[in-house]
């Protein structure tokens, strides 16, 4: 028999299917994979509802609906001064992790060359790999994953075509700062690479830490594509509505793209996320403060238990050190024994490495964004285990 496609044959079920397959065996509480546990706000499911109900339910066009196009350039302008065309420089994708596939896939050739940042996203490296180009990987140094300036200089090269980076960062946490952000950039500007944001957490930032897109820094718009994600925005996971900003010629490369992968998203969602992204400030000013509240609550529980939690800027995610804690495992197997023996499921975090050497197997990574009563119920049934006699 023939082989399959090398890119994806190989590839194993996901960590996040796997622990979230074993913490239904094992009725252990999910803290693994990364979506809230309360729905988003009913003012945006109802306007979703009433679009549905009164339709019309065919084709949307395949650029997104000209309302949350005209919204999401709204958007833009109002959160960080980005003058877009909704006609032009938007697109609606059926979740963000399509926007990143038909962006790479648009903006990529075979021996082209991609700078990434692990940990990473696990959907970007096969991607890129299938679109036939080569990776090049800049390793994060925990605790508080700074950029080793030496390596970033060091993976860009005549072949550079692309960057792509994640800020708010899953699954570290980590908001670039402006001085990284501009290191990035001048280095993009440099090899005349293009730069692909996944911007799916950026309202999720915690208080005294602030989102800033490559896209506003000199000479990066006519660079930059930026991704957003209405299900991590509004808690609406379920609905896939993704999508993307960017230079009129860049947007149209990944639109034709995007036409045969998904080739629209329902029009009903489309219509409530339009009507989310006009809420007013306060909305949008809330939402990071909830959730640093759940990682404060969440890691309080976890240091007094021994574990040692990394800071964290943002997202739904904190990394935890295991060193010390419980039997002496590497993260994979102490995620196991975490979900079997303590009922509470976790993943590694190098899960969301390439391989190789150096890569942290002593971090777990834990999801927050859950009720307060769950992450209480969680550090509890952690604490039974880990410290029986307290």
């Amino acid at each position: 028999m023939r082989s399959f496609n090398a890119s994806f044959a190989g590839l194993g079920t996901t960590i996040f299917s796997v622990m979230s397959a074993l913490a239904v065996e094992h009725d252990a509480i999910n803290l693994g994979q990364g979506f809230p546990d309360e729905d988003g706000p009913p003012d945006i499911r109802d306007a979703a509802a009433r679009a549905t109900v009164d339709g019309p339910n065919q084709y949307p066009p395949m650029m997104g609906l000209p309302a949350l196009r005209q919204a999401l350039a709204a958007h833009e302008r109002r959160f960080y001064g980005l003058d877009y065309d909704w006609a032009t420089e938007t697109l609606v994708t059926s979740g963000a992790t399509e926007a990143l596939t038909a962006g790479l896939l648009a903006l990529l050739e075979p021996g082209d060359e991609v700078v990434l940042f692990e940990p990473l996203y696990d959907s970007y490296l096969p991607i890129v790999r299938q679109a036939g180009a080569v990776p090049r990987l800049v390793r994060l140094q925990p605790p508080d994953w700074t950029i080793p300036e030496t390596a970033l200089r060091d993976a860009f090269g005549p072949r550079t075509k692309l960057v792509v980076l994640n800020t708010p960062m899953n699954p570290t946490g980590k908001v670039f700062s402006a001085d990284e952000l501009a290191m990035i950039a001048g280095l993009a500007r440099a090899h005349d690479a293009y730069v692909l944001c996944d911007e799916v957490y950026e309202h999720l930032v915690f208080p005294g830490r602030r989102h800033v897109p490559m896209a506003c820094l000199p000479g990066m718009r006519e660079r930059v594509v930026r991704v957003g994600s209405a299900g991590k925005t509004f808690s609406l996971t379920g609905w896939k509505v993704g999508y993307l900003t960017g230079p009129a010629a860049m947007i149209g490369v990944i639109a034709k793209v995007h036409q045969f992968l998904t080739f629209t998203t329902p029009p009903g969602l489309q219509a409530g996320v339009a009507h989310g992204l006009a809420k007013d400030d306060a909305f949008f000013a809330g939402l990071g403060a909830a959730l640093a509240a759940k990682c404060a609550r969440l890691s309080a529980g976890l240091d007094s238990l021994g574990f040692s939690c990394l800071p964290v800027d943002g997202a739904y995610f904190v990394s935890a050190d295991i060193s010390g804690v419980g039997p002496d495992l590497d993260d994979t197997d102490f995620c196991r024994w975490l979900t079997v023996e303590a009922g509470v499921a976790a993943v590694p975090v190098s899960a969301f490495y390439d391989g190789g050497a150096g890569v942290p197997r002593h971090l777990i990574r834990f999801c927050f964004c859950k009720k307060d009563a769950v992450l209480d119920a969680a550090v509890d049934r952690l604490r039974r285990k880990l410290r029986p006699a307290a």
